[in-house]
């Protein structure tokens, strides 16, 4: 096999977790004071801090004020307000099965990520299951090498992240590790081709076929 270890996104690659993410950011700017963003979608994939600040605009207190209100909302209300997409437990047991290494790299704060998935009765196909921490790890690409670290892995030569958002292809890409980029997701194959990704496949069991290929 050309890679033995593969490294898979959670918003939008393993579960779709719109109707929880975008209640919590609507109850966010609610709160805030601040009116409904024009394009909600994009709040979908990239770390909060990086939805707060850059996308609205927000200073370094008032975007600790929002993350600490969307995390209180998502963990006591909308976490689980979500489902997987169809044939991710099928990939991930015939993966398993077959001897892969899965792991998981969100910028969801990890204990929520874990959580996450074991009411989806999914967590037992992982290895690790890492996420951002509270404060200091909140982008994909330190998100990865935590997962890296904890894996004991040094050689990226046959490691491959799966994604749905330009966000996962660049954090890989810091690393020297490559992007499959998942259509089924939030993402679109427009920003699969400008991100360097790989290559995009339109539906789990497409994805199981490319990497079991390899």
């Amino acid at each position: 096999m050309k890679y033995d270890t593969l490294i898979f996104d959670l918003d939008g690659t393993l579960a779709d977790t719109r109707p929880g993410v975008l209640a919590c950011f609507e109850y966010t700017l609610n709160k805030l004071g601040l009116p409904p963003y024009h394009d909600p979608y994009k709040f979908l994939g990239p770390p909060l801090q990086y939805s707060f600040s850059t996308l609205l605009g927000l200073d370094g207190k008032a975007t600790e004020e929002a993350v600490r209100i969307y995390r209180q909302k998502y963990r006591t209300e909308s976490i689980f307000d979500a489902e997987l997409f169809n044939g991710i437990e099928d990939m991930l047991h015939t993966l398993k099965e077959n001897g892969y290494t899965l792991a998981v790299a969100t910028c969801k704060v990890e204990k929520f990520a874990e959580i996450f998935l074991k009411h989806f009765s999914i967590a037992k196909y992982f290895d690790f299951i890492g996420g951002a921490d509270e404060n200091n790890r909140v982008e994909k690409s330190q998100v990865i090498y935590h997962v890296m670290e904890e894996l004991g892995k040094t050689d990226t030569s046959r490691v491959l992240m799966i994604g749905d958002r330009d966000n996962d292809v660049k954090g890989a890409e810091i690393l020297g590790i490559p992007c499959l980029y998942a259509l089924w997701g939030y993402g679109s194959a427009e920003e699969a081709s400008e991100s360097g990704a790989l290559t995009a496949v339109h539906t789990p069991y497409e994805c199981l076929q490319f990497v079991m290929e390899k």
